[in-house]
């Protein structure tokens, strides 16, 4: 998808530390970085995809989840056929592209995106979800990247879909908004809605873009993310403290960008 003007101008600015908007107060992006510390899981993490860009990590906890919905499709389809060898069925989705990178018996392709509402270029994602044929009662995972628009995505689905995701990996844009207080509103309410049934297990920066630092906290512009739904944690989880991940690797040949202790350290 084609980002608004008004992205670019922001994205423009945002590396010097200039806003054309009011700055958000410290505190509350402490406090939700706070929130999305991440928390180690019983099942170690284990690698779909390349070792690379296009390569996530999940909990190895996988099994009984009937099928991957994976919006947005680049080149690269490794992570959605490592989810077809477990046996999972994937549902791939983008109006941008013609068929995915890669073709595998258990990948089913829809030439929509995802919004906030369906018509006959856009679906919401319970539209989807509903539309394919999975059983009403079984988990899912959903893994995302669609450039900016995960957050009204998020926002948009319902509780109860939210539920049926077992493991939900995405890749957050535009993270160094955060100091922009109108998208910061934004951002927070999509991650407190994935924070209700949901842990953060994983963070992993896109070295794609430097760092932005300001205040004293350093922030990726991208990240991957990786929740598992609070039913499968430990029952008195801990805290990850080894960043990078020794199954980590960098989504380009740019320098590389470790996870900031910011977002795992104690204060």
């Amino acid at each position: 998808m084609a980002k608004p003007l008004k992205s670019a101008i922001i994205n423009l600015l945002s590396p010097w530390g200039v806003f054309p908007t009011d700055a958000t107060d410290k505190r509350r992006i402490l406090e939700l970085l706070a929130k999305l510390r991440p928390l180690m899981t019983a099942a170690p993490l284990v690698r779909l995809g390349p070792m690379g860009d296009g390569g996530y990590l999940v909990p190895d906890d996988l099994a009984g989840i009937e099928a991957c919905f994976s919006p947005g499709v680049g080149l690269i389809s490794g992570f959605e056929k490592d989810c077809a060898d477990r046996d999972l069925s994937v549902y791939l989705a983008d109006a941008s592209v013609e068929h995915p990178g890669a073709l595998h018996e258990r990948f089913h392709f829809v030439r929509k995106f995802l919004g906030v509402t369906t018509d006959d270029q856009f679906m919401t994602l319970d539209d989807w979800v509903a539309g394919c044929g999975v059983r009403a009662d079984s988990d899912l995972m959903l893994q995302i990247d669609i450039e900016g628009y995960e957050y009204e995505v998020l926002l948009g689905a319902s509780d109860r879909l939210m539920r049926r995701f077992r493991v939900i990996v995405a890749e957050f844009h535009l993270l160094d908004q955060f100091w922009n207080e109108a998208f910061f509103g934004l951002a927070a309410r999509a991650f407190e809605k994935i924070l209700q049934t949901h842990a953060c297990v994983h963070i992993h920066p896109n070295n794609s873009s430097p760092l932005l630092k300001k205040g004293g906290l350093a922030i990726p512009p991208l990240a991957e993310f990786t929740f598992l739904r609070r039913d499968r944690l430990p029952a008195s989880p801990r805290y990850a403290t080894q960043f990078p991940h020794p199954l980590d690797a960098d989504n380009t040949d740019r320098p590389h960008l470790a996870l900031p202790r910011c977002w795992w350290a104690q204060p």
